[in-house]
């Protein structure tokens, strides 16, 4: 009994590689090259803000486009693992090369490459779960893969690379170089157990003369199933709308503290609690999924989520109408209450949402399926940051406009409450195939 919590060695390969690639979106997207890049392009008396906006759209907007074809022929025998390794490769090396770039120009393109071989890389390695596990334990499997995710890339080599920083200083190009050159191989050494031992169990077959038209072919008629299959089909539109309220949250928590006045060194150190907390969560998560169900564990996160947009908007309407450093200080507090909240459940709803999908889907067309999951995934935050933007302008309160976040997470909430028998009934012919396996 006891060995049945036990992960196997592929468990623990594809686990790795959440641990390898997260350094990436840590260093790379969010907290260290940014800083770089935007220092190098004002030496250079270019706006930043302008060609990195323009670098991650395209960089975005090209896997988001390429994903269905990329699932459509990841299901043939023996390609799956070929694509993802492709894509490792892309974002491994284009990443060292940044190392030999001083120019924001060619740092841009270093970044896009390196970028555009991480999201593919993370299509491949989300569609191998329904390979490497079986579906009692995918809750599990795909909760501890945020948890080491958070771990790898947010505590150990980010704050090894910020030591390096310390030392040498901040604002040393040979210290961001140091960082740079961590990241690369810090990712490619751990994606080793990953390229070694995970291997493509489910698929279709297909002569090589056949695949490219079977590929396209193939998109239609998933696109098709997914409209048909109402319980995959209402968790996609589910799922759009709640994960769109996460990412909005990710993206604007910044922004809308430094417009409230708040202290810039607080809320990084805010954020960085957020990052910790969910290390624990996202696994305590995947063991209340296995015993209450992951559909009633994401709508607890999205309620949570509730909770959070709330206390968004008391940070601001405190201020914005009240005013005065006891606001400021207060909203400060709560901007700290905030980032543990969101810590709580933002590694868990992502882990439970793609364990959860990977029930629901055929297993041998399992990467053909994760393409469109993963363009949902990369084209969401379009809806909330709008809604920000109109609510905010038409009232004059930006407070008002955080709080509009809620109807995202209502519609999501609504559809997975009242769309769970459908859902169900998906799961039940995806494990029925298994079986047949």
């Amino acid at each position: 009994m006891e060995k049945r919590f036990r992960f196997t060695k592929t468990e623990k390969s594809w686990i790795l590689y959440d641990w390898a690639n997260s350094v990436f979106a840590t260093n790379m997207m969010a907290a260290i090259f940014p800083i770089y890049f935007g220092s190098v392009c004002e030496a250079a008396g270019v706006d930043n803000v302008v060609p990195w906006s323009y670098g991650t759209s395209a960089a975005t907007f090209t896997i988001a486009i390429l994903a269905p074809f990329l699932g459509a022929l990841g299901d043939y025998k023996g390609l799956k693992k070929k694509i993802f390794t492709f894509f490792a490769a892309l974002g491994i090396l284009a990443t060292f090369a940044t190392v030999f770039f001083d120019s924001w120009q060619m740092l841009l393109v270093g970044y896009v490459f390196s970028y555009i071989g991480f999201l593919g890389s993370c299509l491949m390695y989300d569609s191998f779960l329904t390979d490497v596990t079986t579906k009692e334990r995918m809750d599990k499997v795909s909760a501890w893969g945020y948890a080491m995710g958070y771990i790898g890339g947010s505590t150990i080599p980010f704050l090894l690379s910020i030591g390096l920083l310390l030392v040498m200083g901040m604002s040393n190009p040979t210290a961001v170089k140091l960082v740079i050159l961590l990241t690369s191989i810090w990712w490619a050494v751990f994606s080793i157990p990953m390229l070694r031992n995970v291997k493509q169990v489910h698929f279709v077959e297909a002569p090589p003369s056949q695949l490219i038209r079977n590929a396209f072919s193939n998109i239609k008629s998933t696109f098709l199933s997914i409209f048909h299959n109402k319980g995959i089909f209402l968790f996609i539109l589910a799922y759009f709308c709640y994960i769109d309220g996460v990412n909005t949250v990710i993206s604007l928590s910044s922004s809308y503290g430094t417009k409230l006045g708040l202290d810039t060194t607080g809320m990084i150190l805010a954020l960085l609690v957020t990052q910790v907390v969910a290390v624990p969560c996202s696994i305590l998560f995947g063991k209340l999924a296995e015993r209450a169900g992951s559909l009633r564990m994401i709508r607890i996160a999205i309620a949570i989520y509730f909770v959070v947009c709330l206390v968004g908007f008391y940070m601001g309407w405190n201020i914005e109408v009240n005013g005065g450093q006891e606001a400021i200080q207060l909203s400060q507090t709560l901007f700290w209450i905030m980032a543990f909240l969101v810590g709580t459940v933002q590694g868990g709803i992502q882990a439970i949402s793609r364990s959860y999908f990977g029930k629901l889907v055929p297993p041998s067309r399992s990467t053909e399926y994760f393409g469109f999951y993963d363009i949902f995934g990369k084209f969401a935050a379009v809806i909330g940051p709008v809604l920000v933007a109109v609510f905010s302008s038409a009232t004059g309160h930006d407070s008002i406009g955080v709080l509009s976040l809620v109807v995202l997470f209502l519609i999501g909430f609504l559809i997975l409450l009242f769309g769970r028998k459908k859902m169900a009934d998906s799961q039940a012919c995806a494990q029925a195939e298994r079986q047949e396996k």
